[in-house]
This record gives structure tokens, C-alpha cells and sequence, in this order.
């Protein structure tokens, strides 16, 4: 185990956040969306990211199911792993906005602790904490990526909002409903929220 005492984080002699913010025109922002799977976290991101992109905005993703097909790939979801997988992309979230980058994260995030966990790495001034909202039911109906069949088949475990728990968020900035609003509907509130935090001034 690295002994900490040997660790010297340098971040005084370089470049100022700031500095970069204002390369870029921009304020660096977390926006972490999660949900069951299905509920449509993806899409947004997808739509989040091509709309601040085509506006001029530098825009980083960071996909859950990517990262596990790289980084995290050593991950279960136990939920020892699922923490450990949240906590990796929150401190790659906090490096990156430190950039002035605007950082999309999609992951699924079911536990109140780790989205405290996140919340506490990145700190609230630079985290959008931004639940999708759809019902086990609806997603189950919707299953985009044939979990659900699998799931109830007994191939896969640790399935999040069956055999592992989703929580309702206690303190959210923001809710999309998904299951009552339209694609273009959810963007728009979104956007709402993200347009006046990443302007520069």
C-alpha cells in the first residue's frame, strides 16, 4: 500500500482553473445523471453533449458502460464494486472540470451513499446531480439493451432495481421524468438548470 506520507499533490504551479475557464469561455461543470437502467440516461447525455457541442461548449463523457468496458473493467456490481466504480469516475469528473471542461457522467449511481460519496469528491459547486426518473416497470417494458430478459432468466446478478436496490434520491438538483416527458422536454429543463452555471462572466 502506497504510504501517503510519500504522495506531494502538485497543483500550485500549475495553470489556474480559472485561467483555462476563461481559454474556453466557460465554466466547468459536473453533470452526473443517473437512473435505473433504461430510464433514459444515455439519450440525455447523448442530447446534452451534441446540443453544448454545437453551441461552442468543450464537452467530456463519461459512460458508465465505457468506462467498464476500459478502466473499470476489473469491476462486479457487487455493491463493494459499485461503490469503488463511482468513486473512480468522480475523481476522474473532479480532474477533468478542474480543465473548464463541462464533464456529462451517466451512470447508474443506485445508492444514496455513493451519490454522497460523489458529491464529496467533486464538491456541490461543481456537481449537477441530475436524476432520470422511470419506473422498474417502464424500463423493464422498455429494456433498449435486453437486461431485463437476462435479468429474469438468472443471467445476470447483482441487477440494479432487482436483486440490488435503487434508491429515490434524497437531494437531487434536478428530476426528469422520463416516463411523462418527451426527449426535447427533459433537455430544455436541463438546460435550464446547466445554460446559467457554465456561461462565462
Amino acid at each position: 500500500m502506497t504510504d501517503a506520507t510519500n504522495i506531494h499533490p502538485e497543483f500550485q504551479r500549475q495553470v489556474p482553473r480559472e485561467e483555462k475557464e476563461e481559454l474556453l469561455g466557460q465554466r466547468g461543470l459536473v453533470v452526473w445523471l443517473y437512473g435505473l437502467s433504461g430510464s433514459g440516461k444515455s439519450t440525455i447525455a447523448n442530447a446534452l453533449e451534441r446540443y453544448l457541442h454545437d453551441s461552442g461548449r468543450f464537452v467530456v463523457m463519461l459512460d458508465g458502460d465505457n468506462l467498464r468496458s476500459g478502466l473499470n473493467s476489473n469491476l462486479g456490481f457487487t455493491d463493494e464494486d459499485r461503490c469503488e466504480n463511482v468513486r473512480r469516475v468522480a475523481e476522474m469528473a473532479k480532474s477533468i472540470v478542474h480543465t473548464g471542461a463541462i464533464v456529462i457522467v451517466s451512470v447508474i449511481t443506485p445508492q444514496e451513499r455513493f451519490r454522497k460519496a460523489a458529491r464529496e469528491i467533486i464538491g456541490d459547486q461543481d456537481l449537477l446531480e441530475t436524476y432520470v426518473q422511470a419506473s422498474f416497470e417502464t424500463c423493464r417494458q422498455r429494456d433498449v439493451k435486453g437486461l431485463y430478459d437476462k435479468a429474469e432468466a438468472g443471467q445476470i446478478a447483482h441487477f440494479t432495481g432487482q436483486a440490488s436496490a435503487f434508491e429515490e434520491p434524497a437531494c437531487a438538483n434536478i428530476i426528469l421524468n422520463t416516463e411523462n416527458n418527451s426527449l426535447a422536454s427533459c433537455l430544455d429543463q436541463l438546460l435550464a438548470e446547466v445554460t446559467p452555471r457554465v456561461t462565462w462572466s
